[in-house]
């Protein structure tokens, strides 16, 4: 079979390549815990709780979420301590502080009612241009186009050229189906998760191949930070009734008001237990946990196992009780 001729994405063209488009993701969406239905409260926490993180580790983080804060009434009441415990896992914990504001703000100044347009949305706390625009158009089908690093790298492969970032919202704002624009744009972002990958497209899959000027051969700007490396040793003090924790300061500027394992800046050859790897933003941590006994653990306190899923526990000291047996 002879592929199809190319075609360039022209005002005449572009009605067919969202039909195309939107076509393949009717058939190919993932089924996914927040395409359940368009309430904007859980369209709101899954694109809070997707920044910066994988869908497959969110998942299982928004369906606990929301059984414990079901609306927004219940998450703006809560106790931040009750909304980091529910969020510990997931990284980067000032997403969750201003989700909790946010609920707030909305509670308060808008009657639970969340706003239904991108500029009030992005009055909220931790609200942006994308995720103002994604809540918009996903909740409340309102016209307008979000661009993430998928939709970014979608319609660079389409164009066949490097974008400076307000060209393409320009971009993805011609493209944006007026029609259907909350499953447009997350069709555009299906593609670029799913099929339009960074390494290795799969461009004989792809549905829009036939408007694609690159075909995947563009070799595209990667913004990347050096990571830098680095050793900690942390005290595990164990008992039947509890393991030692320590509350980091709420003046700290890393996760303030955590609880973690006391941290040991002087070893002093004491027994390392098990030693795994743990990476915090451009930081890749070699982690070694040390038997506990004899280490200064000043402030520390015994906290409860039935008391552990109802703290805020860092994501290191979750992984390091899980890895522990607890």
């Amino acid at each position: 079979m002879r592929p199809a001729a190319k075609k360039l994405l022209t005002p005449a063209t572009i009605p067919h390549f969202r039909e195309r488009l939107l076509g393949w993701f009717d058939k190919n969406k993932r089924d996914l815990p927040w395409r359940k239905n368009r309430d904007p409260y859980r369209v709101w926490l899954s694109e809070i709780m997707l920044q910066q993180t994988r869908v497959a580790a969110v998942i299982e983080y928004y369906q606990r979420f929301l059984k414990k804060f079901p609306s927004i009434e219940r998450l703006a009441a809560a106790r931040e301590a009750s909304v980091l415990a529910a969020w510990s896992g997931l990284g980067y914990y000032r997403r969750a502080r201003m989700l909790h504001a946010a609920a707030k703000q909305v509670v308060k100044e808008h009657k639970s009612q969340f706003p239904s347009t991108a500029e009030e949305l992005r009055q909220l706390s931790g609200v942006g241009r994308y995720t103002s625009a994604a809540i918009a158009s996903i909740a409340f089908d309102q016209p307008v186009a979000v661009v993430d690093g998928n939709v970014e790298r979608v319609i660079q492969r389409l164009l066949g050229k490097n974008l400076a970032d307000e060209t393409i919202w320009q971009k993805a704002t011609n493209l944006l189906s007026t029609k259907r624009p909350g499953d447009f744009n997350q069709a555009m972002m299906e593609l670029g998760a799913t099929v339009c990958t960074p390494r290795q497209p799969s461009c004989l899959l792809c549905p829009v191949e036939q408007f694609c000027v690159a075909r995947g051969e563009i070799k595209l700007e990667e913004k990347k930070v050096p990571q830098r490396k680095q050793e900690a040793f942390y005290a595990l003090n164990r008992r039947r009734d509890g393991i030692l924790l320590k509350q980091r300061p709420h003046t700290a500027s890393l996760m303030p008001g955590m609880w973690e394992l006391p941290e040991v800046t002087n070893p002093n050859g004491t027994k390392v237990l098990f030693t795994l790897k743990h990476s915090i933003t451009v930081t890749d941590y070699t982690v070694r946990v040390l038997e506990g006994a004899g280490l200064q653990n000043a402030g520390a306190k015994w906290i409860a196992p039935s008391k552990l899923d109802r703290i805020p526990l860092t994501g290191l000291t979750r992984k390091i009780l899980k890895a522990a047996g607890w």
